[in-house]
Parts: C-alpha cells; structure tokens; sequence
C-alpha cells in the first residue's frame, strides 16, 4: 500500500504531481472585486491537481514519497502538516530513511520546514 491510500484513502489521481501549477480560485464578489477575481492559491494548499486542498502539502509530500524508489513505505509513520511546515510523526527504521524523507520533503513546493521533533528511530 502506497503512502497516499494509507495516509488519505486516495489512490493516485490521474496527472497528480508533486508540484502542480496552481489553479485559479474564484474569489467571493465584493465592492472592490469583480465577481470574476480570482486569488492565488498559497503554496501549502495547492492539492495534487493544483487545486485547493486544505491538506494539499501533506498529499503532495505523500505523492513524492511514493515516487522515490528509495522511500518503501514506512507504515509507522505518518505525514501532516501545519501551514508550511511538514509534520512527520511516528518512528522509522533508520536515520538514513529519515535523512531522505526530510530532503524529498523539503524539495515539495511549499514546504518551509520539516518538523521531525515527534519520529523516533529504530
């Protein structure tokens, strides 16, 4: 079972990417705005087809470490996060998966930094 189902129950969407382009969002019609205005999406919140998704950079950090050969899926641990910061929680193998896991994740658009305080190792 791959990171995704386990963690989100999803199966990978067709053209899911690690760091899509973000979509337009139509922004609420109001006396300075066009009801055609759209805001721009924040980095964290952009899902795995560049829409919204308020849990968007946990999904896309899951999607990377699905994609990295490297990176088995550890069924201990598990991926959140808070605004910009990855929250990785649980235990891993080694420090090694650890070191990995911290650099695929920092390389997800978003990502200001990797919170590793609640992994244990071994």
């Amino acid at each position: 079972m791959g990171w995704l189902k386990r963690l989100f129950g999803l199966e990978k969407p067709q053209n899911a990417q690690v760091n899509p382009a973000p979509q337009a969002v139509p922004q609420a019609a109001t006396a300075n705005a066009t009801p055609t205005a759209t805001q721009p999406i924040p980095p964290e919140r952009i899902g795995l087809n560049g829409e919204y998704d308020q849990s968007g950079l946990a999904k896309r950090v899951a999607l990377a470490f699905d994609q990295d050969q490297q990176l088995d899926d550890v069924d201990t641990l598990w991926v959140a996060q808070t605004g910009g910061t990855v929250v990785l929680k649980g235990k891993v193998p080694s420090q090694d998966i650890l070191n990995k896991m911290v650099s695929v994740a920092r390389s997800v658009n978003g990502a200001s930094t990797v919170d590793t305080t609640q992994v244990q190792i071994g």
